[in-house]
């Protein structure tokens, strides 16, 4: 094998490919990445057998061929590489020489045959959407997302497709967090796909208005972005039928902007950082909240105008849970339905009916 390539393509394509690569796999040879050099083009995939990346650059194959190389060392070798054209080129003995300018390094190189094939997905059950609004999607609620992994199902996303709106829902026992979109197909999909393969997506899709190709199996998905793809195996199993969780009535109704809030919350948390709970208080009167926060390091009040319509209500919430939400919405101005100091919060935005997030409160013991 041997090729030339400029080095900015070959750094874009390792980091891209190195995104599937945890080095916790019990097989050596998914340290590593695979690359293949044929007519012109050279493919490198990085898998962890649940995740696989595949992404192509152009390049001038002098002879073709395959190998798999440390996945680690390649990329800190091509990073700090002069930005020229770099050849890359089989040696006897299972080496390989990578020459940029006056720097030569050979490396030892694995077997090409030995590493696992990438799952081969039939792309005919295709719809796309724009990268920009699904990785907007992806940020809005992958926060929501299980972290322990007594419960794997909640370590994912469901992925749902339903008359024409694409639902991503994600919760942990705690907070709730649901996106939608008008999305043009008549398919109807529900599948969950895990956390950590939607935060590698969303690293790899660009804010642009171009599509990205979605299919499914009925234990794979790929993403097909043109000169990259992305397969990974979905989570087995039922999600919890989150539409049951979301109040359908409220008793009060706040309406307040969003920068304030945050900022109001941030500062009353500051004090709240005393234990896990995080815990502000929130006293809705009939036109201001007073969020209070008290710990052994002293206390805080917070004073902010709102309009209200409802019943005054007294609530208290982990902070970080509210501040996950606020810090990913975005209409300046937003919405909190509530209904008594021991049931969920609603949060959704003022104008655009696009999200719905749910947050428990904190009993406060009397």
């Amino acid at each position: 094998m041997k090729f030339i390539c400029e080095k900015s393509k070959l750094q874009e394509a390792i980091s891209t490919s190195q995104k599937a690569i945890t080095g916790k796999s019990t097989m050596p040879i998914l340290e590593g990445i695979y690359i293949e050099a044929l007519n012109n083009t050279v493919t490198f995939i990085g898998s962890d057998i649940d995740l696989s990346i595949e992404t192509k650059t152009d390049a001038d194959v002098l002879e073709p061929g395959k190998i798999v190389v440390d996945s680690r060392i390649l990329g800190e070798i091509i990073r700090k590489l002069p930005n020229d054209e770099v050849t890359i080129e089989t040696m006897e003995g299972s080496i390989i020489q990578i020459t940029c300018q006056k720097s030569v390094f050979n490396l030892v190189h694995m077997n090409a045959e030995e590493y696992p094939s990438v799952p081969d997905i039939n792309e005919e059950i295709v719809f796309s959407i724009e990268q920009s609004l699904l990785k907007n999607m992806i940020r809005g609620t992958i926060f929501a997302t299980a972290q322990d992994e007594t419960r794997p199902i909640l370590q994912g996303v469901l992925f749902e497709v339903n008359e024409k709106n694409l639902n991503l829902v994600a919760l942990d026992g705690y907070r709730l967090a649901v996106r939608s979109e008008f999305i043009d197909t008549d398919n109807s999909i529900n599948v969950v796909i895990p956390g950590k393969t939607l935060n590698e997506v969303a690293k790899i899709l660009e804010e642009t208005e171009e599509k990205v190709n979605i299919t499914f199996t009925s234990n794979h998905i790929l993403f097909n972005l043109g000169d990259t793809k992305i397969i990974s195996r979905l989570l087995e199993g039922e999600f919890i039928k989150y539409s049951s969780l979301l109040p359908q009535e409220y008793k009060l109704l706040v309406t307040i902007n969003r920068q304030e809030l945050l900022n109001g919350i941030e500062r009353a948390s500051l004090m709240a950082k005393d234990g896990n709970s995080n815990l502000i208080k929130l006293d809705i009167q009939e036109e201001n909240i007073i969020i209070t926060s008290n710990s052994q390091l002293g206390k805080v009040r917070e004073e902010l105008s709102a309009n209200l319509q409802g019943e005054p209500l007294q609530i208290a919430f982990n902070s970080k849970y509210l501040l996950d939400v606020m810090k990913i919405m975005e209409d300046n101005e937003i919405r909190l339905e509530l209904t008594s100091s021991v049931t969920p919060c609603v949060i959704k935005n003022s104008e655009i009916d696009n999200c719905k997030y749910l947050v428990l409160p904190v009993r406060l013991v009397k």
